[in-house]
């Protein structure tokens, strides 16, 4: 999952996410996936504890930032490593303030982690949203399929980071657009403070509550391992987007990435 180039100064260039003891994409790929399982009960009372509840305020912000797609008609939607379905959620909210009436978005939430996904389906019920179990490597989907499509907090953890981003690219209709949301890594005293929280606090307290070690630890880890803001916008470009862009959220403690087909 890291790759190094021969005869010149050692240049490491990430894959993507690289759990403990992954050896290969598909090692990775299977530690994510268990990882994810081991703490879906608690995710998301962890989820607004650690981050102060502004994880709400991430999402609403990102949903609103596609307001203009949600309120087209049948607009086609899909929400990738949609984990427990917050995001999902708040596109669904913020498409029924300004739908047509000639068609109400249709918004679909994958995941390969199936105990969130079920928590996903658990707190939707009485919505039209749908439910999907498969890997954003590669998606039971046809070609030019959707409008839209999200991602909150979950690329940040696919074995590998071009690959999603040609996945996302060949589904997506032409014109189509993208949105990935995740952790950054501020600068300044901001970031200096937030890393000594990321670090040493989050990691304890998250394994104190969910009763599991391994996860709390991997996260400022995969924070870390994850592009910048600019390599990420260029991986985004060589997968086939253009006018691509990310905006801090937060001071840069998270961001989200956007790119059109």
């Amino acid at each position: 999952m890291e790759l190094t180039t021969v005869g010149e100064p050692k240049r490491i260039v990430v894959t993507g996410a690289a759990p403990e003891g992954a050896r290969d994409p598909e090692s990775a790929a299977r530690a994510i996936r268990e990882m994810f399982a081991s703490i879906a009960p608690r995710y998301d009372l962890l989820n607004h504890v650690l981050s102060l509840n502004i994880d709400h305020l991430w999402w609403r912000r990102t949903a609103r930032t596609f307001a203009q797609i949600l309120s087209k008609p049948n607009t086609q939607v899909l929400d990738l490593c949609c984990g427990t379905g917050d995001l999902t959620l708040a596109l669904l909210a913020e498409s029924h303030k300004n739908s047509s009436k000639d068609g109400a978005p249709g918004i679909l939430g994958a995941d390969f982690a199936h105990p969130m996904l079920q928590r996903a389906i658990d707190k939707s019920k009485r919505t039209p949203l749908r439910w999907v179990g498969a890997d954003a490597l590669s998606l039971p989907v046809s070609d030019s399929r959707f409008d839209l499509v999200t991602s909150a907090f979950g690329f940040r953890n696919l074995a590998d980071y071009d690959a999603g981003l040609r996945e996302i690219v060949r589904v997506l209709r032409p014109g189509g657009e993208c949105g990935i949301l995740d952790f950054g890594e501020p600068g300044g005293l901001m970031g200096k403070l937030y890393r000594i929280y990321f670090k040493h606090v989050l990691p304890r307290v998250g394994s104190f509550i969910s009763g599991v070690q391994g996860p709390y630890s991997y996260l400022p880890a995969s924070v870390e391992r994850f592009p910048s803001p600019p390599e990420m916008l260029g991986r985004m470009k060589r997968a086939g987007f253009r006018e691509v862009s990310w905006t801090p959220y937060t001071l840069g403690i998270a961001g989200l990435f956007r790119g059109k087909k």
